[in-house]
């Protein structure tokens, strides 16, 4: 049983309308970062949200961020301890998503904070290579 670190007993049990409110704002999250709202995401982030935050496909605000193509909401959550190499439900890397969808600038955002062009299945550099995403295999290419 959980402790109530206020005090003796426990933890009171959550209701119906608490956890629809954690939902509710678990998928604002999310959808904040589709549409790349940093100014909605970041001091949710800031204030104690999980920055790895899971949709039910296992994307994160980070993945999903760099897959609708925003570099900047990407860095700026890579900063806050975002796992850049966060793998979703399919194994799909955020950086594998971004040689898909063709976001150069994402994809050097991703690189310079450290995410692995080999992970996922298929890996980013196997993606980038099928759809012929020139750019993105040169910068991969830079990294070694």
């Amino acid at each position: 049983m959980n402790q109530n670190p206020e005090g003796p007993g426990p933890l009171p049990e959550e209701t119906p309308a608490q956890d629809e409110a954690v939902v509710a704002l678990a998928q604002s999250m999310l959808d904040a970062a589709r549409r790349g709202d940093s100014a909605q995401l970041l001091p949710l982030i800031d204030q104690g949200a999980p920055v790895d935050l899971r949709d039910g496909d296992g994307n994160s605000p980070l993945m999903l961020a760099a897959y609708h193509g925003h570099a900047e909401l990407v860095a700026e959550l890579a900063a806050r301890g975002a796992d850049v190499d966060l793998a979703n439900d399919r194994g799909q890397s955020p950086l594998a998503g971004v040689a898909f969808k063709g976001y150069t600038d994402v994809a050097q955002t991703l690189l310079q904070a450290g995410a692995d062009a080999d992970l996922g299945a298929p890996s980013a550099r196997e993606t980038a290579q099928y759809f012929q995403r020139a750019e993105i295999i040169t910068l991969l290419e830079q990294q070694g």
